[in-house]
């Protein structure tokens, strides 16, 4: 989900979103439109929908962005945005319908592709995946992360030089490099090279969140999961799974 420019910090601004969204359920389960709320600028409800889905409150999240989808009825990106929570909170055909409204509203939305690619692949239709992939890159060939997601679909398909192919490419941008590491490292894992697969697993550590770091939620749990490579890597009977 595309940050925005916060109007407030720390507990300040969670104290204020907080408010933001309790008004916000409330209004919708008692059928009233407080004046209050529709004087909130869009980019204050944008930051506060982030914030709450940050923080795991992914109702409240939708509730702000369905506002501003009332308001705004043709934004494509508030559509991708809650599209993007619905997924996250595990509604996934909710998203799935969000994704396809985005698009149908602006067809050049590079990130609706890649999250409607990210649904398609944990459906399993991982050629349909691709196709979207595809069009993010074509769209905005610095998507670092289709990039990467393309190159964790291929390597799913067993097409570990392609992958590790769009590793390479997505370190290119300099961004997001623990997580590049390891995904090329784990690629290297199945495909049999373990002296790259361990060199990649632990430069990805240098980079990855540790378990002190709470702001990258996703960053530290692919840490989890990399660290169940490594440990799998180093046993005696190196199980691939």
């Amino acid at each position: 989900m595309n940050s925005h420019s916060f109007l407030a910090s720390g507990d300040q601004q969670s104290n204020q979103c907080q408010l933001v969204i309790n008004s916000k359920i409330n209004s919708q389960q008692q059928g009233v439109n407080h004046s209050s709320e529709r004087a909130l600028g869009d980019s204050y409800l944008r930051s506060c929908a982030l914030k709450s889905a940050q923080e795991g409150n992914y109702t409240g999240a939708i509730a702000l962005l369905t506002q501003l989808i009332h308001r705004h009825p043709y934004s494509a990106l508030d559509y991708n945005n809650r599209g993007l929570i619905y997924f996250q909170s595990g509604e996934t055909q909710k998203a799935f319908c969000d994704y396809n409204t985005a698009i149908q509203l602006n067809p050049k939305l590079a990130s609706a592709y890649n999250n409607r690619a990210n649904y398609y692949a944990a459906c399993g239709e991982l050629a349909a995946a691709l196709a979207d992939y595809d069009q993010a890159i074509d769209l905005h060939p610095s998507h670092i992360r289709a990039w990467i997601n393309r190159g964790i679909t291929l390597r799913d398909l067993g097409q570990y030089q392609e992958a590790v192919e769009n590793f390479e490419i997505a370190l290119l941008f300099g961004q997001l490099e623990g997580h590049i590491w390891a995904e090329r490292g784990r690629t290297y894992h199945l495909w049999g090279d373990w002296n790259c697969a361990i060199a990649d697993y632990r430069r990805a550590l240098i980079q990855l969140p540790s378990i002190d770091s709470s702001n990258d939620i996703p960053g530290y749990r692919l840490r989890l999961q990399l660290e169940n490579w490594l440990n799998e890597l180093l046993s005696p009977q190196r199980p691939i799974g």
